[in-house]
């Protein structure tokens, strides 16, 4: 993790060409898709960065743990709730009503196990991002069924992280996001799926 050091301060202005569109549209599928969350609702955001994604959901209240202490520190310095924590070993000391993971699904080393780790301190959804031109969607699903988690959405997502779109050209990517032949023609070239995994008994 000391690579990302030197990135720490500014990562989520640098990582992204439009961080405030990308985070903001992620934020929102964190919300939605699957079970909804509420105002109130304890989030718990691993492998957290400098824990911007905070600031898309305000009414959600926000907790982060993340390998690199470089990480950490900065996203104490924009006021986060932090610890330094492998997303292999951490549980927090209460439950939460949903778990994040983005961009670090591959850290896991055990992927069955990561799930049902989570799974014993999740009460609502666990939503993470899945490329699937490197996972297989029917293996990860698998794994999440095993870990109890019997119900599973997903939903492209069409926000790229290196490049600024115009108003009209990000709003006519979100509307492919609702499936269709082109949509599954995009995720063969590129972009990924935003998934949320729970349990039976909600709706979506």
């Amino acid at each position: 993790m000391d690579k990302y050091a030197p990135q720490a301060d500014g990562w989520s202005e640098d990582a992204y060409a439009d961080a405030q569109s990308y985070l903001a549209h992620r934020a929102e599928l964190i919300v939605s898709l699957g079970p909804r969350l509420e105002a109130g609702d304890v989030v718990l955001d691993l492998a957290c960065g400098d824990g911007g994604l905070a600031h898309y959901r305000p009414g959600l209240t926000y907790s982060g743990a993340d390998l690199s202490p470089e990480m950490v520190e900065a996203a104490k310095r924009r006021g986060r709730d932090v610890v330094v924590a492998d997303l292999n070993e951490f549980e927090p000391s209460e439950p939460v009503a949903a778990t994040t993971c983005f961009r670090a699904i591959y850290y896991a080393r055990d992927r069955a196990a990561f799930f049902g780790r989570v799974a014993r301190y999740t009460e609502r959804k666990l939503v993470f991002d899945l490329n699937p031109r490197q996972y297989r969607v029917e293996d990860v699903r698998a794994e999440l069924d095993a870990a109890g988690f019997d119900r599973f959405a997903l939903r492209p997502f069409f926000s790229p992280q290196r490049l600024s779109l115009p108003g009209p050209a990000a709003a006519a990517l979100r509307a492919l996001e609702r499936g269709g032949p082109f949509a599954r023609l995009l995720l063969k070239l590129r972009f990924s799926y935003v998934c949320a995994a729970y349990r039976g008994g909600r709706n979506t």
